[in-house]
């Protein structure tokens, strides 16, 4: 396998991978063109084959975090780094450790190292074959970028910050920007604004590249007499800015009951491992195998703290798992568009569907209360199900709407687009529409309760006369 990435590889080896070459290359060639059960069967056979090359990091994230996990929370409860139940909205009765965070981002870091020093030692990581147009000097590089590493760090730092001390909420935003920038400098995600822009305003414009020469009044040292825009770039900054601090906060929303944000983003990373192993298949670009090695750890450390976060939990993901999970889903959906895919970046959003609809529901609920956005309630989707259901009905409920999400999001891969799009409309409209009248119930009773009742028909005095026009008297016989 070694020598397969220091010469371009031969992929004409086996029919089989030029044949699901060909057949992914229709499928995510374009968004609306769909796959046949064969098609999808030989897809799902090939997707196994690259995952296996893979598997090592994943079980390495997996069992760092899983052993470490106790370890994290005899530090916290020695400290006593412990979330008391002091709030009527919160389901645990004693005092719980926090930092579980921390064990999550020790178990990604320790997959992304292993994967460092499997690309330096033959044997470790097993790389699917790849084009000479993405290797170095005939040699493929397949790093997670260090930029990637240095955002979780950030995120992480005031995480835990907020874990152990509390620390302003302008603060924990100043640090999620960072990591947003981080990913900036690293062009992680950048190329999503260009699947946007450069077959639209860089069309109507004549100008894909969309690259401008400002004059200056005057000589700028370093500039001359001119700056460049790069209207991609700054865009592609915005959304990345735009999907980190979205997806930090969406996570730290939905992390109300034991095992949900870390379930609810495992079956994410699954789906979004989906894709990338599609992508690997066809050969999309430089970061295909980046793409699922970073999928996989963030997917170990997951399972590996699910058993300790699962009801009843022994630890929590505090403040720092909750926005390092975001943060690591945002990374993998806006990979997806690295090429200028943008529609799986759309399939990306689908899989992740339940942290944001939580959000929106949760700014319109406020919206209409007339209470700040930072104001705790108890009216998230996940404690309208466990009022219904108890905690771990409440959990497994949201589990099968996200694996729902899941394959909706990984169908839009293979078949037509715009039936997966009715339907993921259509389901999040419903439960937009019954999580808003929930919360709202007591105050639509109440608007009710206040109006007027009109008299019955049988109790107007005037036989023959309708309170109502378009309503007729019953005659009485």
């Amino acid at each position: 396998m070694l020598s397969q990435l220091t010469s371009p590889p031969d992929f004409g080896l086996t029919e089989g991978f030029d044949l699901i070459e060909e057949v992914s290359i229709e499928a995510l060639g374009s968004p609306d063109v769909a796959m046949t059960g064969g098609d999808i069967a030989q897809a799902a056979i090939d997707q196994l084959d690259i995952l296996s090359g893979y598997i090592m990091v994943f079980a390495v994230a997996f069992l760092v975090t899983v052993l470490v996990t106790p370890l994290i929370r005899k530090l916290a409860l020695a400290n006593g780094i412990v979330d008391h139940p002091s709030e009527s909205r919160k389901i645990h009765k004693a005092p719980i450790a926090y930092l579980g965070g921390v064990a999550v981002y020790l178990g990604i870091i320790a997959g992304l190292i292993f994967s460092y020093v499997g690309a330096e030692i033959p044997g470790l990581i097993d790389y699917h074959p790849m084009s000479s147009e993405h290797m170095i000097d005939g040699i493929y590089h397949p790093y997670v970028p260090p930029w990637i590493a240095l955002g979780m760090t950030s995120i992480v730092l005031v995480g835990l910050l907020d874990d152990i001390t509390g620390i302003p909420p302008r603060v924990k935003l100043g640090g999620q920007l960072v990591a947003a920038a981080a990913l900036a400098l690293g062009n992680v995600g950048i190329n999503v604004a260009a699947g946007v822009l450069t077959p639209t305003l860089g069309r109507l414009l004549h100008n894909p590249d969309l690259v401008y020469q400002i004059p200056m009044p005057f000589d700028i040292p370093g500039f001359g007499t001119s700056v460049e825009l790069d209207l991609i770039y700054w865009s592609g900054t915005a959304i990345i800015a735009i999907f980190v601090l979205g997806a930090c906060n969406a996570s730290n929303f939905i992390d109300g009951l034991d095992g949900l944000l870390t379930g609810v983003t495992s079956i994410a990373m699954i789906g979004l491992l989906a894709i990338a192993l599609t992508l690997a298949m066809m050969d999309d670009g430089p970061f295909d195998a980046p793409r699922i090695i970073f999928g996989l750890a963030v997917l170990g450390a997951c399972l590996g703290f699910l058993p300790h976060n699962f009801n009843p939990a022994s630890i929590f993901l505090g403040d720092t798992g909750s926005l390092l999970l975001g943060y690591c889903s945002a990374v993998v959906i806006l990979s997806l568009g690295d090429t200028g895919k943008t529609w799986l970046v759309a399939a990306g959003l689908i899989i992740y569907a339940i942290p944001i609809i939580d959000t929106a529901l949760a700014i319109i609920r406020r919206k209409l209360a007339g209470k700040k956005m930072s104001d705790p309630d108890a009216d998230h989707l996940h404690h309208m199900l466990k009022r219904a259901f108890g905690i771990k009905g409440a959990v497994f409920t949201l589990y099968g709407i996200g694996i729902v999400f899941c394959l909706l999001g990984v169908m839009l891969s293979y078949f037509r687009g715009r039936l997966i799009y009715a339907l993921v409309l259509m389901i999040a409209s419903y439960i937009g529409v019954y999580a808003i009248k929930v919360a709202r119930q007591s105050q639509m009773l109440n608007e009710a309760q206040g109006i007027k009742p009109r008299k019955r028909d049988a109790e107007v005095q005037i036989e023959g006369e309708s309170p109502d026009p378009e309503r007729p008297v019953p005659v009485s016989k």
